[in-house]
């Protein structure tokens, strides 16, 4: 089973082929460029290197919000316009649970920290828990637990809960995303449970955990067609939020 996957949620932009359990190729750059400026062109010098024929592709996945509205806009757009042409089922992959998966198989509670300004982060809460023991391959395989929904919070809220959380199952926390410099001095001061972050290599969007939590939830069925998808946001727009204030419809 083959599928696409494309990350323009945040700061970095990320485009992944996973087929059956290889990651085929990704190519990720966390750079000043937009999203609009780069997704497309990382996509098609991604398929002429690996001469991937786009109708082979089972589904194509894509991070789904939240994030930013300018990043999400554009996802959408393009897997809508890929699902439309090639005619090709859509998994949305929560954004915050496809950054949780770069850490698949950690004994930690895994918290990803998406800076979403105004004093707030988009986060959730996850761990991973032991599926199956394949004795003949000695491999052991997790699915990825959802101990608190994706949200937009401020960070004393995601901390109060994970002191309560991690000194409860006894487990250590682990911390990634573009949320986590914004806000480490505000993590250090309040934590009081043991705590660690992400290393450089796991502690961003890629396409590549998008891809295989994709695959994962496009075989339970949770995938819809190209009209159906749309971004979520978790919260209003600036501009929506300004005619909200000012009263507009």
């Amino acid at each position: 089973m083959k599928i696409l996957a494309l990350d323009s949620s945040g700061l970095v932009a990320s485009v992944a082929i996973v087929e059956d359990d290889t990651l085929v190729a990704e190519y990720t750059m966390n750079y000043k460029k937009t999203h609009s400026q780069t997704l497309m062109p990382m996509l098609a010098q991604l398929t002429e290197q690996i001469e991937l024929d786009l109708h082979s592709l089972d589904a194509i996945a894509v991070a789904a919000g939240p994030g930013s509205f300018t990043g999400l806009r554009i996802g959408a757009a393009t897997v809508k316009g890929l699902g439309l042409a090639l005619d090709k089922p859509i998994v949305p992959v929560p954004t915050v649970a496809g950054l949780a998966y770069n850490l698949y198989g950690t004994d930690k509670i895994v918290c990803p920290l998406m800076d979403a300004r105004r004093n707030q982060v988009y986060t959730g809460i996850y761990q991973f828990i032991s599926k199956q023991d394949d004795t003949k391959s000695g491999l052991e395989t997790y699915t990825l637990d959802c101990l608190q929904e994706q949200c937009a919070v401020p960070v004393a809220e995601i901390t109060a809960q994970l002191n309560t959380l991690a000194s409860k199952l006894q487990k250590e926390v682990v911390f990634l995303g573009d949320g986590v410099p914004v806000y480490r001095t505000q993590l250090e001061e309040t934590l009081q449970v043991k705590h660690s972050y992400a290393p450089a290599h796991f502690n961003r969007q890629r396409a590549a955990a998008v891809a295989a939590l994709g695959l994962s939830l496009f075989k339970e069925g949770k995938f819809q067609t190209a009209d159906e998808h749309a971004p979520e946001y978790l919260r209003l727009s600036q501009a929506e939020r300004e005619r909200k204030e000012k009263g507009e419809s």
